[in-house]
């Protein structure tokens, strides 16, 4: 468990359970992209011990314009809302804006286009970094970037993965959905400027093959990641679909699966004296087995 969630885990349970505080609904994007050493991933740095992870995918809390319309290619919200089991259309279009623009605000990708086989070929000049900026401050909607400029989200662009419920005993909780999606060939993926402070792409399996040690959490360089292994470092749903991508055989495969969407909702338990969060996996082709993270 990470280390700062320790007290908040101590606290609940030294005081007996009570009533989670709220989480707020968010979502995440797992950018992907095949590299020499397997399928690699788009990671940063989140400061301000996110529900998401300090180590983690691109993603957040769902903001007010996210249920405004947009142009829209692909699923409708209707058949996004069949698929991830949400009875309101709007709130299912706003889980899928909420991914879109995240992304955006993020790494500079933009999963929209002109009709539903074009994709957006690039967002890297000044221009779309003082537009990404706007979005992120507030000073536009993420709909009125798009509709201005004539663009509609390719929502046939991302693959839903799981939705994973932060612990009851957290101080700040989210409800998140995370989707997958595929680096578009002609967009380059970098920082908000005067955002964000690292972020890189990693092989999920070479990130895996260190993650008894400190390396990622030294690479990144923040006291707040600095001497922690990966499971100290991020959430369980990180950890669990780096496990994930590095068994796939690429990117294709990986969207390709066919997957049963199912709600994780990791649970504090106590093992050797310690404070862990368990996560159990009950469907057939996850071999029902139960994973940890210390």
């Amino acid at each position: 468990m990470p280390p700062d969630q320790q007290p908040a885990a101590e606290n609940w349970v030294n005081h007996g359970e009570r009533t989670p505080r709220a989480a707020r609904r968010a979502s995440s994007v797992v950018l992907l992209r095949d590299g020499t050493r397997g399928v690699e991933t788009y990671l940063g740095y989140r400061r301000g011990h996110s529900p998401l992870g300090t180590i983690a995918f691109p993603g957040g809390s769902e903001g007010n314009d996210d249920d405004a319309n947009v142009a829209w290619f692909g699923p409708t919200p209707g058949q996004w809302a069949d698929k991830l089991g949400i009875l309101d259309h709007r709130e299912a279009r706003a889980r899928i804006v909420c991914a879109a623009r995240e992304l955006f605000e993020e790494t500079g990708v933009l999963l929209a286009g002109g009709d539903e086989l074009s994709v957006l070929e690039d967002c890297s000049s000044n221009e779309w970094m003082e537009l990404r900026q706007a979005v992120a401050e507030e000073d536009i909607s993420f709909s009125e970037l798009l509709n201005g400029r004539g663009l509609g989200l390719r929502t046939d662009l991302l693959r839903p993965l799981a939705r994973w419920v932060s612990p009851d005993f957290a101080h700040r909780r989210f409800d998140t959905w995370y989707f997958a999606a595929a680096m578009p060939v002609r967009q380059q993926a970098r920082l908000l400027e005067g955002k964000g402070t690292w972020s890189a792409w990693k092989s999920a399996a070479d990130v895996l093959e260190d993650r008894g040690t400190t390396a990622l959490g030294d690479e990144v360089d923040h006291q707040e990641t600095v001497g922690l292994t990966l499971s100290q470092a991020t959430v369980p749903a990180v950890e669990v679909i780096l496990e994930k991508i590095a068994t796939t055989r690429g990117t294709i495969a990986y969207l390709a699966h066919r997957r049963e969407l199912k709600t994780f909702h990791p649970q504090l338990v106590s093992a050797g004296g310690q404070f862990v969060l368990e996560v159990s996996v009950s469907t057939a082709s996850e071999g029902g087995i139960c994973w940890r993270s210390r």
